[in-house]
Protein backbone atom coordinates (compact mmCIF):
# COMPACT_ATOMS: atom_id res chain seq x y z
CA UNK A 1 0.00 0.00 0.00
CA UNK A 2 1.36 3.48 -0.83
CA UNK A 3 2.73 5.45 2.10
CA UNK A 4 0.27 7.63 4.00
CA UNK A 5 1.47 11.16 4.71
CA UNK A 6 0.32 13.60 7.39
CA UNK A 7 0.07 17.23 6.25
CA UNK A 8 -1.07 20.47 7.84
CA UNK A 9 -4.50 21.50 6.62
CA UNK A 10 -3.80 25.11 7.62
CA UNK A 11 -1.31 26.51 10.10
CA UNK A 12 1.08 24.27 11.97
CA UNK A 13 -1.12 24.22 15.09
CA UNK A 14 -4.30 23.56 13.11
CA UNK A 15 -5.96 20.35 11.91
CA UNK A 16 -3.90 17.64 10.24
CA UNK A 17 -4.97 15.67 7.19
CA UNK A 18 -3.80 12.28 5.94
CA UNK A 19 -3.10 11.88 2.21
CA UNK A 20 -1.55 9.45 -0.26
CA UNK A 21 0.36 10.39 -3.38
CA UNK A 22 -1.57 7.91 -5.54
CA UNK A 23 -4.98 9.36 -4.60
CA UNK A 24 -6.60 12.74 -5.19
CA UNK A 25 -5.16 15.20 -2.68
CA UNK A 26 -7.03 18.04 -1.04
CA UNK A 27 -7.01 21.29 -2.98
CA UNK A 28 -7.04 24.98 -2.23
CA UNK A 29 -10.60 25.00 -3.60
CA UNK A 30 -11.81 23.21 -0.47
CA UNK A 31 -10.20 25.74 1.87
CA UNK A 32 -11.67 28.65 -0.07
CA UNK A 33 -15.14 27.09 0.11
CA UNK A 34 -14.76 26.35 3.82
CA UNK A 35 -13.98 30.01 4.41
CA UNK A 36 -16.89 31.14 2.20
CA UNK A 37 -19.46 29.12 4.18
CA UNK A 38 -21.62 31.12 6.57
CA UNK A 39 -23.18 29.08 9.35
CA UNK A 40 -26.49 30.45 10.58
CA UNK A 41 -27.22 30.19 14.28
CA UNK A 42 -30.37 28.16 13.59
CA UNK A 43 -28.60 25.55 11.46
CA UNK A 44 -28.44 22.17 13.18
CA UNK A 45 -26.71 19.81 10.73
CA UNK A 46 -24.09 20.19 8.01
CA UNK A 47 -23.49 17.80 5.11
CA UNK A 48 -20.43 17.78 2.84
CA UNK A 49 -20.98 15.99 -0.47
CA UNK A 50 -18.11 14.11 -2.11
CA UNK A 51 -16.01 14.81 0.95
CA UNK A 52 -12.91 12.96 -0.29
CA UNK A 53 -10.22 13.23 2.39
CA UNK A 54 -12.53 15.41 4.50
CA UNK A 55 -10.84 18.84 4.24
CA UNK A 56 -14.10 20.79 4.30
CA UNK A 57 -15.50 19.12 7.45
CA UNK A 58 -12.11 19.60 9.13
CA UNK A 59 -12.06 23.29 8.16
CA UNK A 60 -15.66 23.84 9.27
CA UNK A 61 -14.90 22.29 12.67
CA UNK A 62 -12.90 25.46 13.36
CA UNK A 63 -16.01 27.59 12.71
CA UNK A 64 -18.75 25.64 14.46
CA UNK A 65 -19.48 22.89 16.97
CA UNK A 66 -22.52 21.67 15.04
CA UNK A 67 -22.49 18.06 13.75
CA UNK A 68 -20.95 17.55 10.32
CA UNK A 69 -21.35 14.53 8.04
CA UNK A 70 -19.15 13.93 5.02
CA UNK A 71 -20.15 11.39 2.38
CA UNK A 72 -18.18 9.78 -0.43
CA UNK A 73 -18.31 6.66 -2.60
CA UNK A 74 -14.60 5.77 -2.64
CA UNK A 75 -13.53 3.34 0.07
CA UNK A 76 -9.90 4.44 0.18
CA UNK A 77 -10.80 8.09 0.55
CA UNK A 78 -13.35 7.30 3.25
CA UNK A 79 -10.76 5.31 5.21
CA UNK A 80 -8.25 8.16 5.10
CA UNK A 81 -10.89 10.76 6.01
CA UNK A 82 -11.95 8.73 9.03
CA UNK A 83 -8.32 8.42 10.11
CA UNK A 84 -7.93 12.20 9.87
CA UNK A 85 -11.06 12.72 11.98
CA UNK A 86 -9.71 10.37 14.63
CA UNK A 87 -6.24 11.93 14.53
CA UNK A 88 -7.78 15.35 15.21
CA UNK A 89 -10.03 13.94 17.98
CA UNK A 90 -13.18 15.10 16.19
CA UNK A 91 -15.18 11.86 16.27
CA UNK A 92 -17.76 13.62 18.48
CA UNK A 93 -18.50 16.14 15.72
CA UNK A 94 -17.54 14.73 12.30
CA UNK A 95 -18.88 11.51 10.80
CA UNK A 96 -17.70 10.10 7.46
CA UNK A 97 -20.15 7.81 5.68
CA UNK A 98 -20.09 5.82 2.44
CA UNK A 99 -23.01 7.01 0.37
CA UNK A 100 -23.74 7.75 -3.27
CA UNK A 101 -25.11 11.29 -3.66
CA UNK A 102 -27.94 9.90 -5.77
CA UNK A 103 -29.07 7.69 -2.87
CA UNK A 104 -28.87 10.11 0.06
CA UNK A 105 -32.45 9.40 1.08
CA UNK A 106 -31.19 5.99 2.23
CA UNK A 107 -29.05 7.74 4.85
CA UNK A 108 -30.85 11.00 5.65
CA UNK A 109 -34.45 12.05 6.07
CA UNK A 110 -35.87 14.65 3.74
CA UNK A 111 -35.77 18.23 5.03
CA UNK A 112 -33.14 17.24 7.62
CA UNK A 113 -29.97 19.07 6.51
CA UNK A 114 -29.62 22.83 6.99
CA UNK A 115 -26.27 23.41 5.28
CA UNK A 116 -24.84 21.48 2.33
CA UNK A 117 -21.33 22.06 1.00
CA UNK A 118 -19.91 20.64 -2.21
CA UNK A 119 -16.72 20.93 -4.22
CA UNK A 120 -18.00 18.86 -7.15
CA UNK A 121 -16.21 17.51 -10.22
CA UNK A 122 -15.42 20.48 -12.43
CA UNK A 123 -15.19 18.87 -15.87
CA UNK A 124 -17.80 17.23 -18.07
CA UNK A 125 -17.16 13.61 -18.99
CA UNK A 126 -17.56 12.03 -22.40
CA UNK A 127 -16.91 8.44 -23.42
CA UNK A 128 -14.11 9.77 -25.61
CA UNK A 129 -12.39 11.43 -22.64
CA UNK A 130 -8.86 10.09 -22.20
CA UNK A 131 -9.20 9.21 -18.52
CA UNK A 132 -9.54 6.16 -16.29
CA UNK A 133 -13.13 6.58 -15.09
CA UNK A 134 -12.46 4.49 -11.95
CA UNK A 135 -9.35 6.38 -10.85
CA UNK A 136 -9.83 8.51 -7.70
CA UNK A 137 -8.45 11.60 -9.41
CA UNK A 138 -10.82 11.16 -12.36
CA UNK A 139 -13.82 10.73 -10.05
CA UNK A 140 -12.87 13.94 -8.23
CA UNK A 141 -12.27 16.00 -11.37
CA UNK A 142 -14.68 14.62 -13.99
CA UNK A 143 -18.43 14.04 -13.91
CA UNK A 144 -18.20 10.26 -14.19
CA UNK A 145 -20.20 9.41 -11.06
CA UNK A 146 -22.58 12.39 -11.05
CA UNK A 147 -22.98 15.59 -13.03
CA UNK A 148 -23.78 19.11 -11.84
CA UNK A 149 -27.54 18.77 -12.22
CA UNK A 150 -27.39 15.45 -10.38
CA UNK A 151 -25.59 17.12 -7.46
CA UNK A 152 -28.24 19.82 -7.21
CA UNK A 153 -31.16 17.40 -7.58
CA UNK A 154 -29.67 15.06 -4.98
CA UNK A 155 -29.28 17.94 -2.54
CA UNK A 156 -33.02 18.58 -2.85
CA UNK A 157 -33.64 15.13 -1.38
CA UNK A 158 -32.35 16.12 2.05
CA UNK A 159 -31.96 19.90 2.41
CA UNK A 160 -34.41 21.81 4.58
CA UNK A 161 -36.67 24.55 3.28
CA UNK A 162 -34.57 27.70 3.39
CA UNK A 163 -31.43 25.61 3.83
CA UNK A 164 -28.19 26.79 2.25
CA UNK A 165 -26.12 25.10 -0.44
CA UNK A 166 -22.52 26.31 -0.78
CA UNK A 167 -20.62 25.35 -3.92
CA UNK A 168 -17.33 26.14 -5.63
CA UNK A 169 -17.04 25.51 -9.35
CA UNK A 170 -15.39 26.64 -12.56
CA UNK A 171 -16.22 30.25 -13.40
CA UNK A 172 -16.78 29.38 -17.06
CA UNK A 173 -19.80 27.27 -16.05
CA UNK A 174 -21.58 30.07 -14.19
CA UNK A 175 -24.40 30.29 -16.74
CA UNK A 176 -25.15 26.58 -16.32
CA UNK A 177 -24.90 26.84 -12.53
CA UNK A 178 -27.39 29.71 -12.35
CA UNK A 179 -29.78 28.00 -14.78
CA UNK A 180 -29.79 24.72 -12.82
CA UNK A 181 -30.21 26.46 -9.47
CA UNK A 182 -33.22 28.37 -10.76
CA UNK A 183 -34.67 25.23 -12.39
CA UNK A 184 -34.46 23.37 -9.07
CA UNK A 185 -35.81 26.19 -6.86
CA UNK A 186 -32.50 27.30 -5.38
CA UNK A 187 -32.26 31.08 -5.09
CA UNK A 188 -28.74 32.45 -5.34
CA UNK A 189 -27.83 34.80 -2.49
CA UNK A 190 -24.08 35.35 -2.88
CA UNK A 191 -21.46 35.02 -5.61
CA UNK A 192 -17.72 35.44 -5.31
CA UNK A 193 -15.31 34.99 -8.20
CA UNK A 194 -11.80 33.66 -7.63
CA UNK A 195 -8.84 34.86 -9.71
CA UNK A 196 -5.28 33.55 -9.71
CA UNK A 197 -4.02 37.16 -9.60
CA UNK A 198 -5.10 40.72 -10.49
CA UNK A 199 -5.55 41.23 -14.21
CA UNK A 200 -6.36 37.58 -14.89
CA UNK A 201 -9.85 36.22 -15.69
CA UNK A 202 -11.75 34.43 -12.93
CA UNK A 203 -11.04 30.71 -12.78
CA UNK A 204 -13.55 29.71 -10.08
CA UNK A 205 -16.75 30.97 -8.53
CA UNK A 206 -18.25 30.35 -5.09
CA UNK A 207 -22.03 30.36 -4.74
CA UNK A 208 -24.45 30.40 -1.82
CA UNK A 209 -28.03 29.45 -2.70
CA UNK A 210 -31.09 28.84 -0.53
CA UNK A 211 -33.61 26.11 -1.28
CA UNK A 212 -37.22 27.25 -1.59
CA UNK A 213 -36.29 30.41 0.28
CA UNK A 214 -37.43 33.92 -0.35
CA UNK A 215 -36.13 35.94 -3.26
CA UNK A 216 -33.81 38.77 -2.34
CA UNK A 217 -31.02 40.94 -3.63
CA UNK A 218 -28.07 39.00 -5.02
CA UNK A 219 -24.75 40.02 -3.47
CA UNK A 220 -21.71 39.78 -5.74
CA UNK A 221 -18.76 40.04 -3.38
CA UNK A 222 -15.42 41.55 -4.25
CA UNK A 223 -13.07 39.19 -6.14
CA UNK A 224 -10.75 36.88 -4.26
CA UNK A 225 -7.18 36.83 -5.58
CA UNK A 226 -4.90 33.88 -4.82
CA UNK A 227 -1.61 35.60 -5.66
CA UNK A 228 -0.61 39.24 -5.81
CA UNK A 229 1.37 40.78 -8.64
CA UNK A 230 4.60 39.54 -7.01
CA UNK A 231 3.31 35.94 -7.14
CA UNK A 232 3.02 35.79 -3.36
CA UNK A 233 -0.12 34.63 -1.57
CA UNK A 234 -2.45 37.57 -0.91
CA UNK A 235 -3.22 38.69 2.63
CA UNK A 236 -6.71 37.22 2.36
CA UNK A 237 -5.48 33.78 1.34
CA UNK A 238 -3.00 33.87 4.23
CA UNK A 239 -5.93 34.72 6.50
CA UNK A 240 -7.81 31.71 5.15
CA UNK A 241 -4.75 29.62 6.03
CA UNK A 242 -5.05 31.15 9.55
CA UNK A 243 -1.60 32.65 9.23
CA UNK A 244 -2.08 36.40 9.15
CA UNK A 245 0.70 37.84 7.03
CA UNK A 246 3.01 34.84 7.38
CA UNK A 247 3.96 32.94 4.25
CA UNK A 248 2.94 29.30 4.30
CA UNK A 249 2.29 26.45 1.89
CA UNK A 250 -0.22 23.88 3.23
CA UNK A 251 0.57 21.62 0.23
CA UNK A 252 -2.80 21.68 -1.52
CA UNK A 253 -3.21 21.40 -5.24
CA UNK A 254 -4.23 24.80 -6.58
CA UNK A 255 -7.36 23.46 -8.24
CA UNK A 256 -8.79 20.49 -10.04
Amino acid sequence: MPLEEIHDLLAYDGPKIIQRKDLFRFSLDSLLLGDFVRIKSGANRILDLGTGLGPIPLYLSLKTKKPIVGIDIQDEMIELARKSVQMNHLEHQITIEKCDMKDMRNLFLGNSIDIVTVNPPFFKYQESSFVNKYDSKTVARHEVAIDLEGVIQSTKQVISTGGSLFMIHRANRIDEILFLFDKNRFFVKRLRFVHTKPGKPATMVMVEANFNGSHGSLIVEEPLYIYDRSNEYTREVLRIFHLGDEQYDPQPELSK
